[in-house]
């Protein structure tokens, strides 16, 4: 997945960004939904080991290095043996993969609210190229000069 490359708008085809949004949104509301799955099992496979760990502590402490059982002994115990800090590490890792996936549905959900804007600003023809400043005096003879020529020619049509 490209976040960075997903997340561009070409403002020149708004039509087609409107289009690949519900998709886009999909696509990484689905990741982060998979992030999240891959979160709660790293944490459950935490949970085993530690379970596992508690039980094989308890059953043989002197392998483990404690002379009496306590809880803290024990908790101690399972945080310094490597298959839990293995097993933390997974979760550590899937805990930072699951909050990039939230970011970036989020980012996707202001990405709506900027295609929203821009569709809006497009109506109101912000993109619209430069206009030609009027020359108001140019426009107001101009005018003037059809008015005095309507003028003339109905003062002509009168004095015959």
């Amino acid at each position: 997945m490209n976040y960075e490359k997903d997340m561009q708008i070409d403002e020149s085809a708004l039509d087609i960004e409107w289009l690949e949004q519900p998709s886009l949104m999909m696509k990484y509301a689905r990741n982060s939904a998979s992030a999240k799955m891959d979160l709660d099992k790293a944490k459950e496979a935490l949970d085993l080991v530690k379970a596992e760990l508690d039980k094989h502590i308890r059953i043989n402490p002197s392998k483990f290095d404690i002379e009496k059982i306590t809880e803290g002994a024990i908790t101690a115990a399972i945080l310094q043996h490597a298959r839990y800090k293995k097993a933390s590490e997974v979760v550590i890792q899937a805990q930072f993969e699951n909050n990039i996936a939230q970011g970036a549905v989020k980012a996707f959900d202001a990405r709506k609210d900027a295609l929203e804007n821009l569709v809006r600003l497009h109506g109101q023809q912000y993109f619209a190229g430069p206009k030609m400043p009027r020359d108001l005096e140019w426009e107001r003879a101009e005018r003037q000069k059809h008015v005095d020529a309507g003028v003339a020619s109905k003062m002509t049509r009168r004095t015959k």
